[in-house]
């Protein structure tokens, strides 16, 4: 080998090097200036956080909470920014009412339910009786809501709350929350560390929101305290005084699946379908626009009004119900949800 052609190689090998040390150089050098980027909006955050802290708990001084209960609350604090991304990324995934009941009420479930309102059929008899809300829609709500009790979420209301509110997309409401969680606090209802919920801060084995919570927890037995997170009494009670307060009628059912027949002129059903009341409508009313029973027959001549539903279009399920599915609107305003407590209910009626 010639020394020109070995000097060659060598100074070839060098800019190789230098190239190299050249670009980890700048890969760090550009990491280093993200990251401090990411430290200095980080710190920007935490900042206005805690200004924001300082402003809430101001608020909350002014509205006469004491500062023994905002010593106990707000050092349990803290930014979830977990929250805040899981409030933003909902999933958009569309489903079919038909997918939504399959995954929402398995069979598994079915029978679950109906253990669990065997188990508890002393008790629930008791809470049917006094609210005069069938123990059956209980036990749907409270196993739609949080697999009977299982689950109930473990993300720190208070925390949740606040940086709900901070985020500022829909502060009013979760501020307004937070205030209703402070009174429940305050109230004794819940110590501070089992004080947990989902992550938009519904609570306990129904999952009431803060508002909720105050408007219709109950005390079932009458210790004191509204326990909705591991009391039976106190859940089934709070479950029951919701919707008896809401107009529950013991005596009708939720609604049944339907048919259009070939006399219903389908271009009448933006006239016809849908939850306001001016819509609703007697059985027979319905007869006569060419309503069917899911298996064709005629519908009872019951005078009873009814709403006609249509979750997905013309082509999936469509419902007739009555004013008991208007009052499981007031406690989740989707109609998959609503139908999924009625199905879950009727089901548990069943046995299977």
């Amino acid at each position: 080998m010639s020394l020109f052609i070995f000097e060659l190689r060598i100074t070839q090998k060098t800019k190789i090097i230098s190239m190299l040390i050249f670009s980890i150089l700048m890969f760090l050098s550009t990491s280093l200036f993200a990251q401090g980027d990411m430290s200095a909006e980080k710190r920007s955050v935490d900042s206005q956080f805690a200004e924001y802290l300082a402003q809430l708990r101001t608020e909350a001084e002014d509205k006469g909470f004491t500062d023994e209960v905002l010593d106990v609350a707000f050092a349990s604090i803290k930014m979830r920014e977990k929250v805040v991304k899981a409030d933003k990324n909902q999933p958009e995934t569309k489903l079919t009412l038909d997918k939504y009941l399959s995954t929402r009420v398995p069979d598994w479930k079915v029978m679950q339910a109906v253990e669990k309102i065997q188990e508890h059929a002393e008790l629930l008899n008791k809470v049917e009786k006094k609210y005069g809300v069938n123990k059956r829609f209980i036990v749907a709500l409270w196993g739609n809501e949080s697999n009977f009790g299982r689950i109930q979420g473990d993300h720190p209301v208070l925390s949740s709350l606040v940086s709900l509110a901070f985020d500022g997309r829909r502060e009013t409401l979760f501020k307004r929350q937070f205030f209703a969680a402070l009174t429940i606090l305050s109230e004794g209802h819940v110590a501070i560390d089992d004080f947990t919920g989902s992550w938009a801060g519904a609570m306990g084995q129904s999952q009431f929101m803060p508002t909720s919570f105050l408007s219709y927890a109950v005390d079932g037995n009458g210790d004191g305290k509204k326990d909705i997170w591991s009391t039976p009494e106190d859940v089934f009670s709070s479950i029951a005084n919701f919707l008896a307060k809401e107009g529950w009628n013991h005596q009708q059912t939720w609604g049944r699946q339907v048919k259009l027949s070939d006399s219903f002129d389908i271009n009448t059903l933006n006239t016809y379908a849908g939850l306001a009341k001016d819509k609703m409508q007697v059985m027979l009313a319905w007869s006569n626009l060419g309503v069917t029973k899911f298996d064709g027959t005629a519908l009872p001549t019951v005078n009873v009004r009814a709403s006609l539903i249509l979750p997905d279009d013309a082509s999936g399920r469509i419902y007739l119900v009555y004013n008991n599915f208007h009052t499981l609107m007031r406690w989740n305003r989707s109609l998959y949800f609503g139908v999924s407590v009625g199905y879950l209910a009727d089901r548990i009626r069943k046995g299977s």
